[in-house]
Order: structure tokens, then C-alpha cells, then sequence
């Protein structure tokens, strides 16, 4: 039973009907780690063990959406405008996994890992200090961020094909995975050190 905060409500007579009910609380309805039973024709432990798979991925993902938010509203530089904008698409498509990841807990009858504090409980990725970083450290962050994802998206790759969980399978290697092996290429190439311009360029103009 809903415990309500207690609020006036009733007619005309000097109440107001459209009062919200504020301060309400109620018990916990499905705790994290359980399974709702669903008519989904999977074995409830093959269940159990892809959200558990899942939501570490989640919770790492969703960490790593912040990290490049973070990153893109602190960079600075020659190459700002460059990685300010890159930082954010690649934020996007984060966020993306993540409500492809939570929802796809959530159809299996599990919990999906949300609360930023239990996420930061479960996360494998190293927290970064809470200023700015020069932009080598944010990139070697980023691509250390993803390696974790993508070596996790592998193992459960190979698990949930193991178990036929083929909804998690094609999420796990056609969403995250993909999405994650191209974000590394692009971010991993900002690292590279090729000048714009090499000197030889103009011995070669004369010969």
C-alpha cells in the first residue's frame, strides 16, 4: 500500500482539487538483481546472467557518455572546435547504447542499472580528476574508456550466443560494439603526430 503525505482534498468548499499530492514513498517494487517473469520463451537463469552482462555495460557506457561530455565543454586548444563538436557526436551515440542497453534489461524482466551513484558503484573505468585535463590525457582516457567496453562487449558477445540470447547478441555486436570500434578510429587518430605541413614539401617543388 502507497503511503500518501496527508493533503486536504474534497469539494468546492475551499479545497483545491488540482493540489498535487506531494512527498509520496511506497515500497520498493521489484529490487535490483531480481527478474520479473515474462512471457519471452528464455530460461530465467539465461535471463538473469545476460542483465547482469548487460548492465555492466551500461553502467560503463554510461560513464563514458559523461566523460566525453565532460570533455567537451572543457577542451581547449588548436583543435577545439574539431574535438568540441567530435566529443558531443560521440556523446550522442552514447547516450543511444545506453537507453539500447537499459531497455533491453528491462525486456528481459531485470533492472537496469540508472542511478548516476550506483553506477559509479559498479563502473570499471578509472574516474578522471574532477578539472581539466590537456587534450592527450582526455583522449587517453576516452580510448582506455572504450578498450573496457569493447573487451566486456566481447566476452558477452560470445556468452549470449552460448545462451541464445539473440536479442542481447545483435544489440551487443551490431550497436555496441560496432558504434564502439569507430568512435575508437576517429578519437585515436587525434593522437597521431603528423605535422600539417613537412618541409620537404618544397625541396620536392624544385626539382
Amino acid at each position: 500500500m502507497v503511503s500518501h503525505a496527508t493533503t486536504k482534498r474534497g469539494n468546492s468548499n475551499g479545497n483545491n482539487e488540482a493540489q498535487p499530492i506531494l512527498n509520496q514513498r511506497g515500497r520498493e517494487l521489484q529490487k535490483y538483481g531480481t527478474l520479473r517473469d515474462l512471457p519471452i520463451g528464455m530460461d530465467r537463469k539465461v535471463r538473469g546472467e545476460s542483465c547482469e552482462l548487460l548492465n555492466q555495460i551500461l553502467a560503463d557506457t554510461a560513464i563514458l557518455y559523461n566523460l566525453y561530455k565532460k570533455h567537451h565543454w572543457l577542451v581547449a586548444g588548436h583543435t577545439f572546435y574539431q574535438l568540441h563538436l567530435l566529443f558531443d557526436k560521440h556523446a550522442e551515440e552514447q547516450l543511444e547504447l545506453v537507453d539500447l542497453l537499459a531497455e533491453r534489461v528491462q525486456s528481459l524482466g531485470g533492472i537496469a542499472v540508472s542511478d548516476p551513484r550506483h553506477v559509479a558503484e559498479i563502473t570499471k573505468i578509472e574516474r578522471p580528476p574532477n578539472g581539466a585535463e590537456e587534450v592527450p590525457e582526455m583522449i587517453s582516457r576516452l580510448l582506455e574508456a572504450h578498450e573496457i567496453i569493447i573487451k566486456e562487449t566481447r566476452a558477452a558477445v560470445e556468452k549470449t550466443e552460448e545462451s541464445k540470447d539473440w536479442g542481447s547478441n545483435d544489440i551487443l555486436m551490431s550497436d555496441v560494439l560496432r558504434r564502439n570500434e569507430l568512435q575508437v578510429w576517429f578519437v585515436a587518430e587525434h593522437l597521431v603526430d603528423a605535422p600539417l605541413v613537412h618541409e620537404s614539401g618544397n625541396s620536392s617543388r624544385e626539382r
